[in-house]
């Protein structure tokens, strides 16, 4: 059974109090809580054996590789990777697309190509393919969605042609919440044209549902700690190792080279050809740590955890006088996160009044403006569930926006 009241007990945060009110914290979608264990592991390295990676033959330098290192392991294992050097440390989801951008796309996209992107994106996945088109002048093709937030997937069979040299796609979107069918939409991007690449901005997926990046089909998946329990300004790459070996590196530094002389370099092998300058050693080692304890409670098992209070949460909303949802009411085919309107009261008034009770939203276009352009709505407020939300904290939000509309109304 998903003990939800000893999860919450694991992190700390949850166990503040502002004016002697407990938090409510309905944000997980823009970054999630840390538990006691990720917390124990930053501060284990910083602690113990905190010293540079790769550089040293002493004891603790040798400590910090080897947790580095084993990081990298278990996240290749949590995302079913083929092997270990198909991932890619980075900062971010964001800087996992940018890398795509500069080091495969740039080279290999020419004048006259075509790029796909859906209007569902986070900027992240957006912006550089937009700035591709203008640089390279190819065209930029929108994949569109339906009124519920969903993607058609018969309209690839016109979206994507002999010229497409990529499709960017994420697997969840961050205001609809809508799953998308990547392994169907990596099939029949493959059928139309084998040589089309797919990227998947798995940001909003890997900290919810299990993914196995070979089963899928991609040909690179990105994705960050930050959202599935671990340290800040910490991400991942993962791409297919031929890819990857193809690619000039990214950025240049220590730790990228194998040989330096005054006219010639020798870069270092994958991953570390990506992985300039000292990387985020605690982030790294922080990762790990979350995904050892999301492995521990079962993918399955949060995903089921989620649709439960997703499920429970659309219900209760649907009873507030003037509220609408943005996206499809059924919570089996949306993730954990739901944005809203309501009539007459701008979202940054509801956020404010919320917070009076420690109830933590988010507001506004959730990098994802043209989503709601093309929804023709303006912003919204979005509340999101984890592992650590429990009923009570979507009774509190209901209570809440009662509230608002006592203001405002």
């Amino acid at each position: 059974m998903f003990d939800s009241d000893r999860i919450r007990s694991e992190f700390p945060q949850l166990s503040r109090k502002i004016n002697q009110k407990r938090l409510i914290y309905l944000d997980s979608t823009a970054t999630s809580l840390k538990p006691q264990a990720v917390l124990d592991a930053v501060k284990e390295y910083y602690t113990r054996y905190g010293a540079n990676v790769f550089r040293g033959i002493y004891k603790i330098s040798e400590e910090a590789t080897a947790a580095y290192e084993s990081a990298r392991e278990k996240i290749a294992r949590f995302i079913h990777a083929h092997a270990i050097q198909e991932v890619v440390y980075t900062r971010s989801t964001d800087e996992s697309i940018s890398l795509v951008y500069y080091s495969w796309a740039l080279p290999n996209v020419r004048e006259g190509d075509e790029v796909v992107t859906t209007i569902m994106e986070h900027h992240a996945n957006f912006v550089p393919w937009q700035q591709l088109a203008k640089e390279k002048n190819i065209e930029l093709r929108i994949w569109n969605v339906n009124e519920d937030g969903k993607l058609k997937l018969q309209e690839l069979d016109t979206l994507i042609t002999k010229k497409t040299k990529l499709l960017a796609v994420t697997a969840v979107s961050n205001v609809a919440g809508t799953i998308n069918p990547v392994r169907e939409i990596c099939r029949r991007v493959k059928r139309i044209n084998p040589k089309c690449l797919v990227l998947v901005d798995a940001a909003q997926a890997a900290p919810h549902m299990s993914i196995d990046v070979s089963d899928w089909g991609a040909d690179f998946v990105a994705f960050s700690s930050h959202k599935m329990l671990g340290p800040t300004g910490m991400g991942v790459l993962w791409g297919r190792k031929e890819l990857l070996e193809s690619m000039p590196p990214f950025n240049f530094g220590g730790d990228m080279i194998k040989e330096v002389h005054r006219d010639s370099t020798v870069f270092n092998d994958i991953p570390h050809k990506f992985e300039a300058g000292t990387p985020h050693i605690a982030g790294a080692i922080g990762l790990g740590a979350a995904v050892d304890y999301l492995a521990h409670l079962g993918m399955d098992a949060i995903r089921a955890h989620e649709e439960q209070i997703t499920s429970y949460a659309l219900r209760r909303l649907s009873d507030v006088r003037g509220l609408s949802i943005v996206g499809t009411t059924d919570a089996k085919k949306r993730g954990g996160v739901i944005a809203f309107r309501m009539q007459g009261i701008h979202p940054h008034d509801i956020a404010q009044v919320l917070d009076e009770d420690n109830i933590c939203i988010r507001v506004g276009f959730h990098c994802a403006q043209p989503l709601h352009e093309f929804l023709g709505i303006g912003p919204t407020a979005r509340a999101s569930f984890y592992i650590y939300n429990t009923t009570k904290d979507v009774d509190a939000l209901i209570e809440g926006l009662k509230k608002v509309q006592k203001v405002f109304v």
